[in-house]
């Protein structure tokens, strides 16, 4: 069935823009996003191994996913820490529109893998925990929620982050992709390109939402497992968002109402306002200044070479100079 978006009155979110929607009659609520030119943006300052920026990428869009629900300004910051090849990704979402994100690698590693053709993001990842924080400004608590990463993929860590501190029925699908180009005198283009789709259970009644316990990994033997069986709104939602195709996330032709359509049409899919996204680092010279005048002057003398300071911020580059 085909799509006219300008017969419904529908503007396209374009790219770099997270559309949320309900299904109203399944009882779901989710978020839909296909980034462009702002994930180009933050992998082509970086010189990561293809794996890395892969990685990275996934990454970035759970976070607008997850950052763009914010109902107040805030921050969200998602975070790996671990003893894989890639010990730690950093993504930082500042409400209502601002990304940024880095990763710390052993090259050595990562490129063994990529020699062997396992630089998979489960293996680049390997044993450790992520982190998902909340801060809701200078007065207010912070949030944090932990989840071990034991060789699992991103979509599999946000399942168990809301299964496990939320207690929401989640299904998540991301995807990364590249095209490429070829411009007349040069070689072939990369340009990066991704997109992700999150779905959630939330009925009215709580009871509706009931899962099974989670194992305490202690019972005693012959212990009877306990299993809560899902509601029918659920399984059918969670099937649908299954069957979303990593093209269909990654071609910057297929626009995220055209997938919702395609997922709920026969349901019903409302669309809210889209949240524009940015590439936005918030380091200053000011901030850096503040930072620096924390340190003794034996270690100021440490940092200086020819007269100088040059501080590099690790997520948008940008170099900062200071005289001693």
């Amino acid at each position: 069935m085909a799509l006219n978006l300008d017969e419904l009155g529908i503007t396209p979110a374009g790219l770099d823009a997270v559309r949320p929607f309900a299904v109203e009659t399944l009882d779901v609520r989710g978020r839909a996003v296909a980034l462009g030119p702002v994930l180009q943006t933050i992998l082509g300052r970086h010189d990561y191994p293809e794996p890395v920026s892969r990685l990275l990428a996934e990454a970035i869009v759970l976070t607008c996913l997850l950052g763009t629900s914010l109902k107040f300004d805030g921050r969200f910051t998602l975070q790996t820490q671990t003893q894989g090849p890639v010990s730690m990704l950093v993504v930082d979402f500042a409400s209502p529109d601002a990304i940024r994100a880095c990763a710390t690698y052993d090259a050595e590693r990562v490129e063994a893998l990529m020699e062997a053709g396992k630089a998979t993001p489960e293996a680049l990842l390997g044993h450790g925990h992520l982190a998902m924080t909340i801060d809701q400004g200078q007065h207010m608590q912070r949030y944090q929620g932990l989840v071990e990463l034991d060789g699992v993929s991103l979509e599999e860590v946000a399942r168990r982050y809301f299964e496990r501190s939320e207690q929401i029925p989640t299904e998540v699908r991301l995807a990364v992709g590249e095209l490429f180009t070829r411009q007349e005198g040069e070689g072939p283009h990369r340009t990066w390109t991704a997109g992700g789709v999150v779905v959630q259970f939330l009925p009215e009644s709580p009871e509706r939402m009931r899962q099974a316990d989670l194992d305490p990994g202690d019972a005693p033997e012959g212990t009877e497992i306990h299993e809560v069986e899902e509601d029918d709104a659920w399984v059918e939602a969670k099937l649908l968002v299954e069957t979303v195709k990593d093209v269909e996330l990654t071609d910057p032709e297929v626009s995220v109402e055209m997938l919702l359509f395609r997922l709920f049409h026969e349901r019903g899919v409302r669309l809210f306002e889209p949240q524009p996204l940015l590439d936005k680092c918030r380091c200053s010279r000011e901030k850096i200044e503040g930072v620096l005048a924390g340190f003794s002057a034996e270690e100021i003398e440490q940092m200086t070479i020819d007269g100088k300071i040059v501080v590099t911020c690790e997520f948008c580059s940008t170099k900062y100079e200071f005289d001693d």
